[in-house]
């Protein structure tokens, strides 16, 4: 079955609202609900970036249902591993075993802001696999010593451990992060319907004599009774998605993002998020996520300011029309 989930994406609200919509998701249905992990937002319009693990620690508290997940934490630069590690466990700890931690290489906008170098995507890459290397042995259990090329550790233990390890996604972006991660983690995290990623992923687990895992997407949404409105706020709020992650990646302020979006239209947004009240409209723009080999989709609603609206109005028919079309196994 595939499974439906939520974005509290801290960029456009928050915190405290934030755990107000994470319990109405819960009570409208979803399965499952995502944080983003900033500390800026995209852009100055959005207007918010608080703290995601205390956000998600007052989510783990106020929710009963609903998996929990970073999307995604960056744990190489502003974060060091073996404290990335220690708040996934207590994270796992007060969600009773319903956390998992979504991980990726980062972006220039939030790592920047501890004043070191930003790295090319390649050594970001090495600086992650040394980087899960160290989560999975403290998530574990064990008593660390390490001493690598980017990360050292010096007799850590995580002493609050949930009753079930927490497992790990990873973002891939391509065949050779697929090779190189797929054997590191349990689950695939990406954020375009690429069925050929899927395949790659499969294969690598397979040939590792590991199970599939799932694979978990992401789509923004714009939903308003008014479609013009709808369009306008996508476009206020989320021209910087039309960049991609190689562009996104590098950017290093809110200034860079919205120089770089300046020339993006409100029709070129209206091409890759869905605008307006039509629910079927946006179960064929969600689709080929689970046409691709989705198990796993995360919906953003674009905006702050129609948030409540979404779910009190709009997420419970969306989500009946979405698991209607959906294959069930």
């Amino acid at each position: 079955m595939t499974r439906f989930g939520y974005t509290l994406m801290t960029e456009q609200s928050s915190p405290k609202d934030l755990v107000r919509y994470a319990v109405g998701a819960e009570r409208q249905g979803f399965d499952f609900e995502v944080s983003s992990d900033h500390y800026f937002p995209w852009l100055d319009a959005q207007g918010h970036a608080g703290y995601a693990w205390s956000m998600l620690g007052a989510v783990a508290h106020a929710t009963e249902r609903v998996e929990l997940m970073t999307y995604v934490t960056c744990p190489t630069v502003r974060y060091h591993p073996a404290v990335v590690a220690q708040k996934a466990a207590t994270l796992g700890v007060l969600s009773d075993n319903r956390f998992i931690l979504g991980l990726g290489a980062g972006e220039n906008l939030n790592e920047h802001v501890v004043g070191e170098r930003w790295p090319a995507v390649g050594e970001r890459h090495d600086m992650l696999e040394e980087a899960i290397e160290i989560l999975r042995e403290l998530l574990a259990g064990e008593r660390l010593t390490f001493d690598g090329n980017h990360f050292r550790v010096d007799s850590a233990k995580i002493w609050d451990l949930p009753d079930e390890k927490v497992q790990i996604g990873v973002a891939v972006s391509g065949p050779q992060s697929i090779s190189r991660f797929s054997p590191w983690a349990d689950h695939l995290i990406a954020v375009e319907p690429d069925g050929d990623a899927i395949e790659h992923w499969d294969a690598e687990r397979a040939k590792a004599d590991l199970a599939p895992g799932r694979k978990i997407g992401q789509i923004p949404i714009s939903w308003d009774t008014d479609a013009d409105a709808a369009l306008e706020r996508a476009h206020e709020q989320f021209r910087w998605f039309a960049g991609g992650w190689k562009v996104n990646a590098d950017l290093p302020t809110t200034e860079a993002f919205d120089a770089a979006s300046q020339f993006v239209r409100p029709d070129d947004v209206a091409g890759q998020i869905a605008c307006g009240p039509d629910l079927d409209a946006i179960v064929e723009t969600v689709r080929p996520y689970w046409e691709a080999g989705f198990t796993d989709i995360a919906l953003v609603q674009v905006g702050d300011e129609k948030q409540q609206e979404f779910l009190d109005t709009a997420a419970g028919p969306l989500l009946e029309r979405l698991r209607a079309a959906a294959p069930a196994s």
